[in-house]
């Protein structure tokens, strides 16, 4: 450059200057500037015709906006402010930054699904930012996004609501172009919100269970349950007992994969190996540990808890499980021990009588041996610090000599079973539940017996999670006990569906769930306007 370029007068150096704030203040005023436009999908960047508006290369600092409209997301937000602006859409060059080095991977997750750039903890602030933070009390699921003069602000007391945040700010983005201008607050009114997959009949692929992650994901779902042995098969790999795993099955290395991929979306990854029952494919590597009745039959699927051996053979998996699943939480199963649908288990199964009474007295019955079968396991695995749960046929109404665990979860699937206990005798003890009611939220492949494929209608409509049993509600008295629901998927007749149609099956139906589990009152959005917006959204 040639240093004898000649000097700017004053008069010239004044009219730069004024160009310089006059092009400011039209940028602040304008959210974003040149270039920026809001689509009416997203409810905030409407001109004042009430069509989509792009920014003239000279805006004007006094130009008026409708007041925004909520985000159309699902779930809906609980609750938005809004304001008068544009609204905010990612630009070319427009940056994600962090306050807290904790939300690096959130911000770099969302950068990249928008197309920004990622520029880490910075101390300065530019117009088109997003910017994610860390603070304040309360509920760790729950943020606020701000969405003013130009940026949005999404913060949180956890990186999970942080996170979500985010999930809204995508959601808006991709449904409609613009995040509305205003501010959302925003949290879950439950704290469990899953998908349960049956892995053990039906195989999935890592891929197919990755996608389901990131759909999870995005729709603030926090838990993906595997229940990954029963008696078709046994899927995930052991180097303790290598002998009882299936052909087709997930490598543990595959599995650490999952494991870190669900981390990344705050979702606990919740297995299931179920026991004393459903445990066929392991006994087919262990026949001497098959239970058999007083005439020398065996009892499908069920292991013969009298045996010492049996529970050394649970505990190991047990064990060497807890270092794979890294969640802290645990299904241990519990459900549909065969002994106890006998007309009188003391009788048909000898063995498990004389066990009772040399265990607990001369009461002693196979209820109290089943259930001490399931306290044992839940020491097993509590030692490993994880929160345990188990199906509300595990808990036995005929037990006499002993209880299930104070701390053990009721996961209740069904009031069908003989015998079978309404929520309300849980709940009144005390105990807290999570919502797997049959009558709404089992998928079963091939609808065998008495299931039909549940509609995300039917669930959006008459589901709430205080519908535990049946199409009743328990007394609202016992909602903060309910700590959410899971949405579950079971493969009893395995090739009924391939896994793409499970995909698009279950797509409807999960997002009604979670929609009453983030906000269980009645949706502001009638069944087809959500199912349009399901569809906008992608």
């Amino acid at each position: 450059m040639s240093q004898h370029r000649r000097r700017a007068t004053a008069q010239q150096v004044k009219r730069k200057r004024t160009a310089v704030a006059a092009a400011v203040v039209g940028t602040v005023a304008l959210g974003t500037g040149v270039g920026v436009w809001a689509a009416s999908g997203g409810g905030g960047g409407q001109g004042p015709a009430g069509q989509a508006t792009v920014a003239e290369t000279s805006p004007s600092p006094t130009r008026s906006y409708p007041m925004s409209r909520a985000p159309q997301t699902i779930p809906a937000v609980r609750s938005h402010t809004p304001a008068r602006g544009p609204g905010w859409r990612p630009r070319h060059g427009d940056r994600v930054v962090i306050a807290d080095p904790a939300l690096a991977d959130e911000g770099r997750l969302i950068a990249g699904e928008l197309g920004m750039s990622y520029a880490g903890r910075v101390n300065d602030t530019k117009a088109g930012d997003v910017r994610l933070s860390l603070g304040g009390s309360g509920n760790q699921e729950s943020y606020t996004m701000t969405v003013r003069g130009g940026r949005v602000d999404i913060s949180g007391p956890g990186q999970a609501g942080v996170f979500y945040g985010t999930r809204t700010l995508k959601q808006e983005v991709h449904g409609g172009g613009t995040a509305p201008e205003g501010v959302v607050r925003d949290e879950p009114a439950k704290p469990v919100r899953g998908l349960m997959l049956d892995i053990a009949r039906k195989p999935y692929s890592e891929s197919w269970i990755e996608d389901r992650i990131r759909e999870l994901g995005d729709l603030k779902y926090n838990e993906l349950g595997l229940h990954f042995s029963d008696d078709q098969a046994f899927r995930i790999e052991s180097g303790t007992h290598p002998e009882i795993v299936s052909p087709d099955h997930l490598t543990k290395a595959q599995l650490r994969r999952i494991v870190a991929l669900a981390d990344s979306r705050h979702i606990t990854v919740v297995p299931e190996l179920d026991s004393p029952g459903h445990l066929g494919a392991v006994l087919a590597a262990h026949p001497d540990l098959r239970l058999r009745n007083a005439n020398g039959v065996v009892t499908r699927g069920a292991i013969d808890i009298s045996k010492p051996a049996a529970a050394r053979l649970v505990d190991d998996l047990l064990n060497e499980y807890a270092g794979l699943f890294t969640g802290d939480q645990w299904h241990l199963g519990g459900d549909e021990y065969q002994a106890l649908m006998a007309r009188s288990p003391e009788t048909a199964y000898p063995q498990l009588a004389a066990a009772a009474r040399q265990k607990f007295g001369a009461s002693g019955n196979v209820a109290d041996l089943a259930t001490g079968w399931l306290n044992d396991r839940a020491a097993t695995v509590r030692a490993h610090g994880r929160t345990l749960r188990a199906w509300n046929d595990g808990f036995y109404r005929s037990a006499a000599a002993v209880r299930p665990a104070a701390d053990l979860q009721v996961a209740y699937w069904t009031g069908k079973e003989i015998g079978a206990r309404p929520p309300e005798d849980y709940l009144g003890a005390g105990r807290k539940l999570i919502n797997y009611n049959d009558e709404f939220l089992y998928y079963v492949l091939g609808q065998p017996q008495t299931f039909v494929y549940p509609t995300g209608q039917r669930i959006y409509e008459q589901w709430t999670p205080r519908v535990v049993r049946g199409t009743t509600a328990v007394p609202a008295r016992y909602d903060s006990q309910i700590l959410g629901g899971t949405f579950a998927v079971w493969g009893d007749l395995p090739d009924a569906q391939t896994p793409d149609q499970v995909a698009a099956g279950i797509r409807m139906p999960l997002r009604a769930t979670v929609q009453k589990l983030w906000d269980p009152g009645t949706p502001a959005l009638s069944w087809a306007d959500f199912t349009s917006l399901a569809n906008r959204l992608g």
